[in-house]
């Protein structure tokens, strides 16, 4: 029987590297009232929680229909678990695992494998083969602070980026200079992950995504888009639609024949890269822009290569079961993490 895990705290365990690691607060907050989520594509597989009676009532009031294999902690060892699927392996999460009796785990090589590639820096190699007409984007990896400020002269905003973080953790804008507090930020970076990825700034119109599956064997697969919305760098939301309507959301802003050969370039380009590297669950997000004068809008193709699952696979798994046109919002505003779908789920 297959494990299903939601660790949202992941990016800040891979920057960490540690096997004992402590997630901050927002990051098991999360954990626990969303940890069901699993259950949408887990398919009778067991999921992890952090409480069972918690976990079946907040999946019934989103799904209207019950799961019967959520599983804690305390009952793993007592289970036939042959394989595990997480939000996202580091070795946080490896440990855990085989301190609780679960011995289908990635080795330790492995671990250090999946966190090589989760740089950014194959994000700056994958957006420079996306490079195609009509992108816009500049980056390039430095362990250089002298850079960072040669970019701010030539460019005025910038963007800084530690090679491992979470959404909205790790990234600093800077316009027109760097003061001492960015730039004490931007050398303990380096001192700590050996570079930082430098960005130059773009007017941004609007975030999207592509989400895939990588199979390991030299394959990956597109499986949608996914239309989403941040506040300060952090996820808020996404719209439920059919790939038709996603699509023709975009298409007012980017043509569908420039979406369509960015989709088969990152294919193209990431199933050599993970061959007998990385099988699972990943993200691109990109971003509208607004171009110079009268360029109209452009398109950076590749601002983060997220390799683990995201919400934009959970709201494509909603997608499928939910009605068309419907929100799917993550609400903290009374200090516990909400999952909230804007017309019901049906019941299958």
């Amino acid at each position: 029987m297959k494990l299903h895990i939601f660790n949202p705290e992941h990016d800040i365990a891979l920057a960490f590297n540690l096997s004992n690691f402590t997630a901050p607060h927002a990051g098991r907050k999360m954990r626990h009232d969303l940890g069901y989520l699993p259950a949408l594509w887990a398919d009778g597989g067991y999921v992890l929680v952090e409480n069972v009676d918690d976990a079946r009532k907040a999946y019934s009031r989103l799904m209207h229909r019950s799961y019967d294999r959520f599983v804690d902690k305390g009952m793993l060892a007592g289970l036939d678990i042959d394989s595990v699927s997480p939000w996202g392996w580091d070795l946080a999460l490896r440990s855990f695992l085989k301190r609780y009796g679960v011995g289908a785990v990635p080795s330790v090589d492995e671990i250090a494998e999946i966190r090589e590639l989760s740089h950014r820096k194959y994000a700056v190699m994958l957006l420079r083969e996306l490079e195609m007409d009509g992108t816009t984007g500049l980056s390039f990896m430095t362990d250089q602070i002298d850079a960072v400020r040669q970019a701010v002269e030539d460019y005025g905003r910038i963007v800084v980026k530690a090679p491992w973080s979470s959404s909205g953790r790790g990234v600093r804008f800077f316009d027109g200079d760097i003061n001492e507090n960015q730039e004490s930020w931007v050398r303990n970076v380096i001192s700590l992950q050996q570079n930082v990825v430098v960005e130059r700034y773009c007017n941004k119109v609007k975030d999207f995504g592509m989400e895939f599956e990588s199979d390991g064997e030299g394959r990956v697969s597109y499986l949608g888009l996914s239309l989403f919305d941040t506040k300060n760098g952090a996820y808020t939301g996404n719209i439920l639609a059919s790939e038709s309507e996603k699509i023709e959301m975009i298409s007012r802003y980017i043509s569908v024949d420039r979406l369509d050969a960015v989709k088969e370039k990152i294919c193209s380009c990431l199933g050599p890269l993970y061959k007998g590297r990385y099988k699972g669950a990943l993200g691109v997000d990109l971003m509208i822009v607004r171009g110079d004068g009268c360029a109209g809008f452009l398109l950076n193709p590749c601002v983060e290569i997220n390799l683990r699952r995201t919400m934009g696979h959970v709201a494509l798994e909603l997608s499928r079961q939910c009605l068309s046109g419907s929100v799917m919002r993550i609400d903290f505003s009374d200090g516990t993490y909400r999952l909230h779908v804007s017309t019901p789920c049906r019941n299958q």
